[in-house]
């Protein structure tokens, strides 16, 4: 499945489908919260959310190519992700765009 973020596919023609979108919400377990509340004591990286959101993206990713390829399409143009907090230690992760097939 071809995904952009462009609005058009160079040197491409094709039909929209429609909006496609997978999504998650995604936490870390308390352990994790833990360290990660130690860790902002002395500052830097939190990769326990970093993988966290890693992960939340490969699936949001994921729901949006099958619902895409269950309507047909080819490719994905306009590709987006959004992201917001839920709660402290959970975040919904959104990807989305418009579904096409290539002519």
């Amino acid at each position: 499945m071809l995904m952009i973020t462009t609005e058009q596919i160079p040197g491409k023609t094709y039909q929209v489908l429609g909006v496609v979108k997978g999504q998650t919400v995604h936490s870390k377990n308390i352990g994790r919260d833990i360290a990660a509340g130690l860790k902002t004591l002395v500052g830097g990286e939190l990769v326990g959310y970093t993988e966290m959101m890693a992960e939340a993206r490969a699936l949001a990713t994921k729901r949006m190519v099958e619902d895409a390829e269950a309507m047909g399409a080819d490719a994905i143009v306009g590709m987006r992700y959004a992201s917001s907090a839920i709660m402290q230690g959970a975040a919904e992760m959104v990807a989305y765009g418009t579904a096409v097939k290539l002519d």
